[in-house]
């Protein structure tokens, strides 16, 4: 799995990470490339987001995850799934109706380096990958 050249730009010139977040990313973006069988786009709309969305090859969605990095001051995250694509026992995520290409979605927000919380969206992002298979 290649990196989008876009991205590892975005990444070498983001360098200010007073939140942690920038680490957080990474960790996600790992656990994605983990599997063989992902395509990854990256779309960069600077002052409001950058995109890394991620599919895996054969499923019927555009997406298995739509991960954001929100343009403010510091920089925080949003990662995105279809809702019927994961469960949220703890229920951290905030359903976004039709919010996720038309389609419901939960969105949970990393605005720091909390460890739990990464941990937990990271079993979201397997769950999410697992389901996209059909």
């Amino acid at each position: 799995m290649q990196t989008p050249a876009e991205l590892d730009t975005f990444l070498q010139q983001w360098s200010a990470d007073p939140n942690g977040c920038r680490k957080v990313f990474l960790q996600f973006q790992s656990r994605i490339q983990a599997h063989s069988d992902i395509t990854m786009d990256f779309v960069a709309r600077p002052g409001l987001t950058y995109s890394l969305r991620a599919a895996r090859l054969g499923q019927d969605r555009p997406v298995f995850v739509l991960m954001d990095v929100i343009d403010e001051d510091p920089r925080w995250l949003s990662v995105c799934f279809y809702g019927d694509m994961i469960t949220d026992p703890e229920e951290y995520g905030d359903l976004v109706p039709e919010g996720l290409m038309g389609e419901d979605g939960y969105c949970f927000d990393q605005d720091e380096n909390d460890p739990d919380l990464a941990e937990y969206i990271g079993k979201r992002l397997d769950e999410a990958y697992s389901n996209a298979a059909g």
